[in-house]
């Protein structure tokens, strides 16, 4: 037995009674600015209602840009009230080792309690600067799993059960819905999903075999639209279900009803904009949800129901346990060199990085902070549906031996402000993750024609989409679009985009001789927000039946008008709908048809 420890002396014992009074003080000052956080952005979350009963779509479009920066806001004022309050302590591990024992226990019981974790962990990381992970003074998000935490008996759906015929069991939950908005006509809503679900049905052979609806006991709003979100539940079958409402001036009515997986994959898709969905147990309407799109990972889950931080933390967990049980290296990614960005990926997971180069070429003029300044848009812009949501990290560390030889060199020489060695580890103080895109010019010339067709002209889809949502994407260059797996094209190269109100759209000037048109330079004056749409037109990248066929869709795409049009509707307050789905309707934001032929003629389309 070796020797008994001294007893304290007075001295120690009051150095120890103050660090556990200041553990303990400080835990409860960031349960408080938790707690008062999300009673913020459940508040928030709380107007969409109001919203959509008035139709008041530039508010619903304030209260989202709000919501998005509330954590931030509420994570910096804690940090700076800990300082102030601290002083020469706030960086003392030792205290906020005591600090974070007691926040554990704090927030035992609380719901979503993982998230609370995260907030926590953000205020750690910005008070020292952490690299890596410091477990000491964090929690761990590798360990950090809110799913994990999901109780049955948190029931966060409400079941509906069939008695009589659809078009009851259907009419019966729209008449339930609290909506503060009257129906125009409920019983034509009702007929209208109970149809499509029939539809459906009959062509399965199951239409005497329904049961039941379960659906999420929350109403999800986005931009112009309100959701009711579930599946419908047979002796045979489950599918999905969500049914889009339209709040119109003669009163609510059913715009459309999705019944596949990929339909609600792609309303609950990485480039659209987040919900406002008031829930109490976050987490357990995620685990429901991945019941439905098994294949959408729970940290896109999470992020597109407004919760970015914590799925930020998700897709943190869900790489470093992929990299623990993987030996890939990374690698460049697919595609055309960038010359803002260095991108790479890991093959065997679904994202890609992206680090800003140290020097950017002359030809783009812009800067690191033009860059991050243009992200930072997007993240708090509608993104259409076209627009991928990147995250935002820092400090992050890669084993330097699961990089590729030539990546390595390239992120060493050409990123090595913001890339740097630490013993066996590589450190990124700065990049993006994304999911993972085909290119669009590699999926046009690799896919099946038929695949590429559509491609093609959901390229258009995807400019039109953007304008209605004033962004310009700058270069249209077929590289900087890619495909998501259900054939969609979205955009995902930031630097050169702006916004559709800031341009100047000129026509293109006649050239007055030969020797004009010879120049290798414009011979007009080209100011610096001047746009002469005609010249996209070379930069196409189409031939053939494909090229003829974008542009019978597209032509006026190339013509000023449509962008000035465009620009006086935004001018004009009008808020133009870019929807998840093809509505029953034409859609009413598509070009006349007197616009779209003159514009086929100027091009000389047969």
């Amino acid at each position: 037995m070796g020797a008994a420890r001294p007893a304290p002396g007075d001295g120690e014992i009051a150095h120890a009674f103050e660090s556990a009074l200041y553990g303990m003080r400080c835990a409860q000052r960031v349960v408080e600015a938790f707690l008062s956080y999300n009673a913020s952005f459940r508040e928030i979350t709380r107007r969409a209602i109001e919203r959509f009963a008035d139709r008041d779509w530039h508010g619903s479009q304030r209260d989202a840009v709000e919501r998005i920066e509330l954590y931030e806001r509420h994570m910096q004022a804690t940090v700076l009230e800990l300082e102030g309050a601290l002083g020469e302590n706030a960086r003392r591990h030792a205290l906020w080792t005591e600090v974070k024992r007691h926040f554990t226990n704090l927030t035992e019981g609380l719901p979503d309690n993982e998230f609370c974790k995260t907030f926590f962990s953000s205020v750690t990381r910005q008070l020292f600067g952490t690299v890596g992970v410091s477990p000491d003074i964090e929690f761990v998000a590798t360990d950090l799993n809110p799913l994990a935490a999901a109780k049955p008996t948190h029931r966060v759906t409400r079941v509906h059960r069939m008695q009589g015929d659809l078009t009851l069991l259907i009419r019966k939950l729209l008449e339930s819905q609290p909506l503060r908005a009257p129906w125009a006509d409920l019983d034509a809503s009702a007929w209208v999903v109970a149809s499509a679900l029939e539809r459906m049905l009959w062509q399965r052979g199951e239409l005497r075999h329904i049961e039941s609806l379960e659906v999420i006991d929350a109403i999800f709003y986005q931009s112009t639209r309100a959701y009711l979100v579930g599946r419908l539940v047979g002796r045979r079958v489950t599918t999905p279900i969500a049914i889009a409402l339209r709040s119109t001036e003669a009163g609510v009515v059913v715009d459309a009803t999705m019944l596949s997986e990929d339909e609600l994959s792609i309303l609950f898709g990485f480039a659209r904009s987040y919900f406002h969905v008031d829930l109490e147990h976050v987490a357990d309407t995620v685990s429901f949800l991945k019941e439905l799109l098994p294949r959408k990972p729970a940290g896109e889950l999470f992020t597109v129901l407004g919760r970015a931080k914590q799925g930020k933390t998700e897709r943190y967990r869900s790489l470093f346990r992929h990299l623990s049980g993987s030996d890939d290296q990374f690698v460049p990614a697919p595609g055309q060199r960038g010359l803002v960005m260095i991108c790479f990926t890991l093959p065997s997971f679904d994202v890609v990085f992206k680090v800003i180069r140290d020097r950017i070429a002359e030809v783009k003029s812009v800067s690191k902070k033009d860059v991050m300044a243009k992200y930072s848009f997007v993240f708090r812009h509608d993104r259409a549906g076209r627009l991928i949501d990147a995250q935002e990290f820092r400090r992050l560390r890669f084993p330097m031996a699961r990089f590729a030889a030539t990546l390595l060199e390239e992120l060493r020489a050409e990123a090595g402000d913001s890339v740097h060695v630490a013993g066996g580890d590589l450190v990124f103080d700065h990049l993006y993750i994304e999911r993972r895109v085909t290119p669009l010019d590699i999926f046009l010339r690799d896919a099946p024609e038929a695949l590429a067709r559509r491609a093609a002209v959901d390229y258009g889809r995807a400019i039109r989409d953007l304008a209605y949502t004033d962004v310009f994407p700058g270069d249209l260059l077929l590289k900087n679009f890619g495909v998501t797996r259900h054939g969609r094209v979205v955009f995902y190269d930031y630097d050169e985009l702006c916004r559709v109100s800031d341009c100047q759209f000129r026509d293109l000037p006649q050239a007055q001789c030969d020797e004009d048109e010879m120049r290798a330079e414009p011979w007009y004056f080209v100011g610096e927000h001047d746009v002469f749409p005609e010249t996209l037109l070379s930069f196409l990248g189409m031939s053939g039946r494909m090229r003829e066929e974008y542009l019978r869709a597209h032509a006026d795409l190339y013509q000023p008008g449509f962008w000035r049009r465009t620009q006086q509707r935004i001018a004009a307050g009008e808020v133009l709908e870019v929807l998840p789905y093809v509505p029953p309707q034409s859609d009413a934001e598509a070009e006349p048809p007197k616009a779209l032929a003159a514009a086929a003629a100027a091009l000389a389309l047969p």
